[in-house]
């Protein structure tokens, strides 16, 4: 199985983005894994929320194929604990799913033809994070999900 992150926008924080990158590699250790980041949409001055979600939800979906899992990282999905995440993630590779794919929305989340092809929604937490910040979040619980999987000491029960 693959596991994919798209992401509306750049990551403009360096030491961020250096702390995604660890993990991205750490990861890579056990699975197959890519991050794609789509550019911001630009005139957003001129759009309402309502067009900038359809714009940002037909550039992500174009990066789909028919045979994704499509995940929404929505603050109304379900919520786990470390350990919950990876059993969720075995039942996923247990599934025989060919790629994975978790989306990050941009700021005013999805459009409805996101939401209608979505099978599934992940809430990281209650409260709210900044995109850039949700990227790292979700990268470092991937791994904690891999390394809980295999035992390794990373994740302390």
């Amino acid at each position: 199985m693959t596991i994919k992150i798209i992401a509306i926008g750049k990551t403009d924080n360096k030491q961020l983005q250096q702390l995604i990158t660890e993990y991205e590699n750490r990861l890579k250790h056990y699975v197959r894994f890519e991050l794609e980041v789509l550019p911001d949409i630009k005139n957003v001055k001129n759009l309402s929320e309502n067009q900038q979600k359809e714009k940002e939800g037909e550039l992500l979906l174009k990066k789909l194929s028919s045979t994704d899992t499509l995940v929404l990282l929505d603050e109304n999905g379900l919520q786990y604990d470390s350990v919950g995440f990876s059993n969720y993630l075995q039942k996923k590779m247990n599934a025989g799913l060919k790629r994975l794919v978790f989306a990050i929305g941009g700021p005013y989340g999805f459009c409805n033809a996101v939401h209608q092809k979505a099978q599934g929604k992940v809430s990281l937490s209650k409260m709210t994070f900044s995109h850039q910040m949700v990227r790292l979040f979700v990268v470092e619980q991937l791994y904690r999900g891999f390394t809980i999987l295999r035992n390794e000491p990373y994740h302390h029960r």
